[in-house]
């Protein structure tokens, strides 16, 4: 059923749940996960107790996100994933991210070889099969964010109980590049959608525009045809667990639409907007505020996501 919830019902809805006891101790582990040799080093957190908690394993979108949400080579320091992570923590949620596969410096050389899609996949794939054993856990949620949304309908099996797609889009990332583009330049779109067709016909784009040149340079061609090559609407049609699609109603990188598109293609689904939430999962009352979040760690996560998330990964399966 369709919820699309602001802040004040959003308040309401939850003022039943109880608190999770403020008597507790989180341990912090760093582990170093392993594709291959492509090293994955991560953060994973959680309440010292004798009973089980739920463990939300998060995955970051497109970039080069490490495991807090920080992009210190485009200025990015929202710290919006540990932000998350502290507070589900207080909620008695276990939490773990990592450092995207082109974080670690010793992982580029390898990169620059090869790095499709598929990778992503199987690197979340490895984080899920890590703790699918593990007893100090009594469910497994992956939350798959912007990118990571499609990385994680790709990546759920039968140990996962839970799905999240957060800010994900609905589009293959061609459709997603093309409306973006036009969007500033429709002249340029139509060439970029050119571009995207020259790609997927020949696997190649033999004169890039040099107005295009950060999407369709050489070393990532290999990465957009693989990339390309996905649908998040069919993707997520063939999921047989229960799913949460999230947006926020702040965010200026993906649109309500593509979450109500989600949601459509899985009536069965949960669907919640959250009112003044912006795609760094900040919560933003001056839109002057918002591109301001993404370089400061100082805007609030917002609460209304920590409770959504909360309500929906410690239902029973």
């Amino acid at each position: 059923m369709n919820k699309v919830f602001n802040t004040i019902l959003l308040s309401i809805f939850f003022l039943s749940t109880p608190a999770f006891s403020q008597n507790f101790d989180i341990k912090a582990e760093e582990l170093e996960l392993k594709n291959d040799s492509i090293k994955l080093p991560g953060t994973l957190t959680y309440i010292q107790t004798n009973q089980k908690q739920p463990l939300v394993i998060f995955i970051q979108g497109s970039g080069n996100p490490d495991r807090d949400g920080n992009q210190k080579s485009l200025g990015v320091n929202a710290n919006y994933i540990k932000s998350l992570r502290d507070s589900l923590n207080t909620k008695g949620i276990a939490f773990y991210s990592y450092d995207k596969r082109n974080v670690t410096p010793s992982n580029i050389p390898l990169i620059l070889k090869s790095f499709v899609f598929q990778d992503l996949v199987e690197d979340a794939k490895i984080a899920i099969q890590k703790f699918k054993d593990d007893n100090r856990f009594s469910s497994i949620s992956v939350l798959g964010h912007s990118q990571g949304s499609l990385v994680g309908m790709l990546a759920v099996n039968d140990e996962v109980d839970h799905f999240i797609s957060l800010a994900g889009v609905s589009e293959t990332i061609d459709q997603t590049i093309v409306r973006q583009v036009s969007k500033q330049n429709a002249q340029l779109g139509e060439i970029a959608e050119s571009k995207f067709k020259e790609l997927r016909d020949t696997g190649e784009i033999k004169e890039p525009n040099p107005m295009l040149a950060s999407i369709f340079a050489k070393q990532n061609l290999e990465f957009i045809k693989s990339y390309m090559a996905y649908d998040p609407v069919e993707k997520i049609k063939k999921l047989d667990l229960p799913i949460l699609i999230i947006n926020g109603t702040k965010d200026l990188q993906v649109l309500e639409k593509d979450a109500e598109l989600l949601h459509a293609a899985s009536p069965e689904s949960e669907l919640v907007i959250i009112e003044n939430m912006n795609h760094v999962l900040k919560h933003i009352e001056k839109d002057q505020d918002n591109l301001k979040s993404y370089t400061s760690p100082d805007f609030p996560i917002s609460e209304d996501l920590v409770k959504v998330i909360t309500s929906f990964v410690k239902s029973s399966k």
